[in-house]
């Protein structure tokens, strides 16, 4: 019987379903840890939508999807928020504001996922992405939103089923679960994963 993959695995995990079976005791190995990890709370499938965000000072991606149960998930909208390099920052952190501040007014908004910045090359890089970071959280936190956070190994890891996993990979399994028929530039593509990632490992 073929292994089952990572990613199978936690779909059937989330979807209340039976881990599917493999042959390799490698696979049973897996399932049962997943089964040692995962069942400590019962989950329900999320319900709702859930807006991604991959925020950065000059190209923020967001990313707005629709879940529903028994439904592949919809992507309503999405867009990379561009900022000219010779634009000062107040006015980008100002741009970057106006643009979660539009989602919240045009959608019926249940979560926002944000992707967290793990690695910077010097300070002042991670003062600039902080400071973006603040603009858009601030912006949903103003409607009272529930705001989570990921690591991105986590987000490849429950989208992709590997932590290691490339941009490419990424972007192919996000249109993949999607159904989308255009590429998605990158800053979209990990809004959507981070957005996919909240829905599949989110607990009620």
């Amino acid at each position: 019987m073929a292994r089952a993959s990572v990613r199978d695995m936690w779909k059937a995990k989330l979807a209340g379903e039976t881990v599917p079976p493999s042959g390799a005791m490698a696979s049973r190995r897996s399932s049962a840890a997943m089964n040692l990890a995962l069942p400590t709370m019962q989950r329900v499938p999320f319900d709702g939508q859930i807006l991604g965000v991959d925020p950065s000072l000059r190209g923020t991606g967001l990313a707005l999807i629709e879940f529903k149960p028994s439904r592949q998930p919809v992507l309503l909208r999405c867009e990379t928020v561009k900022v000219h390099a010779k634009k000062p920052l107040a006015e980008a952190l100002a741009t970057i504001h106006h643009a979660l501040t539009a989602y919240t007014r045009d959608f019926d908004i249940t979560h926002v996922a944000f992707e967290q910045t793990i690695y910077v090359q010097n300070f002042q890089t991670a003062q600039i992405l902080g400071a973006a970071r603040g603009a858009a959280i601030a912006a949903v936190a103003v409607h009272k939103l529930p705001v989570f956070e990921y690591a991105p190994l986590r987000v490849k890891q429950a989208v992709v089923g590997a932590g290691r996993a490339s941009k490419e990979q990424m972007a192919r399994t996000v249109m993949a679960m999607l159904g989308h028929g255009r590429q998605l530039a990158s800053d979209e593509a990990d809004a959507a994963g981070v957005a996919l990632c909240h829905a599949f490992t989110w607990r009620a």
